[in-house]
């Protein structure tokens, strides 16, 4: 089998330097285990999409000259060849074999409606018995799960763990109220099209390995349990907070328009990782990044 490992960035903000830490390990990972890199550019969520979000994804890759082999070149090529909505048969079907094997529920709840019923926000459970038509208008569905069920992950390089679905991802959403479908589904169909089999991922993504991994299981994709997925570390921001986009972490094309170089935003993110070593490349990033953890 030939190894190959993606890129996978939402274009739903700028790109920030958590972003670039996870593109450098996917990039080494990739060198490792001698794969080759696919770029796909997860554009689903049709509210947040933004043709300068995609654009982004280009402009920080080719800056921070980190390689991919296989995937959109530029913009133009996105839109004709690689956006997800080139690949709605695909991810149509399995929806349609979840509707027949009577795997899904319809869900008419909102997220405050969700709020406003559980501290966490994990679904409560609301419509499991309502038995709602699949056609309710605005209704997401949501994947009956299991309680307790183990689900066991080939979490590389620790090998087979066995984890239950935490109670925030259960009855996860696999096809949103506007019809799309979600994450965990069109991610699982798209790994699986593009014949992924290794993933790279922040550890906070943990739960949706979860998820993807029993969904494979439901859809009996058992090629889906052979991929390898390594969790890394987060980049914390100040107040050791999660980087994101929706919070406004400084984005690397603002680091761009300031005047730094590639090193030196290779270099913000050893400091922030605590690495003492001079980093000048992605290259060098990954190998001081692993130098200190297991891999």
């Amino acid at each position: 089998m030939v190894n190959k490992i993606r890129i996978a960035p939402t274009p739903s903000g700028f790109l920030h330097l958590g972003n670039v830490l996870s593109f450098a390990l996917t990039a080494a990972l990739a060198q490792r285990v001698n794969a080759s890199i696919l770029l796909r550019i997860d554009d689903l969520d049709r509210q947040r999409a933004n043709p300068a979000y995609v654009q982004d994804v280009f402009d920080t890759l080719n800056f921070l000259e980190i390689p991919w082999h296989e995937g959109p070149r530029n913009m133009q090529d996105f839109e004709s060849e690689w956006s997800q909505l080139h690949r709605m048969d695909l991810y149509q079907q399995a929806l349609i074999q979840l509707q027949q094997s009577r795997q899904v529920f319809a869900c008419t709840c909102s997220r405050s409606q969700i709020r406003s019923l559980s501290a966490d926000e994990s679904y409560p459970g609301t419509c499991c018995m309502k038995v709602l038509p699949l056609t309710t208008d605005a209704a997401s569905w949501r994947l009956l799960t299991a309680t307790g069920e183990p689900v066991l992950v080939n979490n590389w390089p620790v090998g087979i763990q066995s984890a239950s679905l935490p109670a925030a991802i259960q009855h996860f959403v696999v096809r949103k109220r506007d019809g799309y479908p979600a994450y965990q589904l069109s991610s699982l169909v798209d790994d699986l099209h593009f014949g992924i089999t290794h993933i790279m991922r922040g550890a906070d993504l943990w739960a949706s390995t979860l998820a993807q991994f029993y969904l494979s299981g439901i859809l009996k994709e058992d090629s889906f349990q052979q991929i390898k997925f390594h969790h890394h570390d987060l980049l914390l921001g100040d107040g050791h907070a999660k980087l994101s986009k929706s919070a406004g972490a400084t984005s690397i094309r603002y680091l761009r328009e300031q005047g730094y170089k590639s090193a030196d935003v290779y270099q913000q993110i050893a400091r922030q990782l605590g690495v003492g070593e001079t980093i000048a490349d992605w290259q060098q990033l990954a190998e001081a990044y692993f130098g200190h953890r297991s891999f």
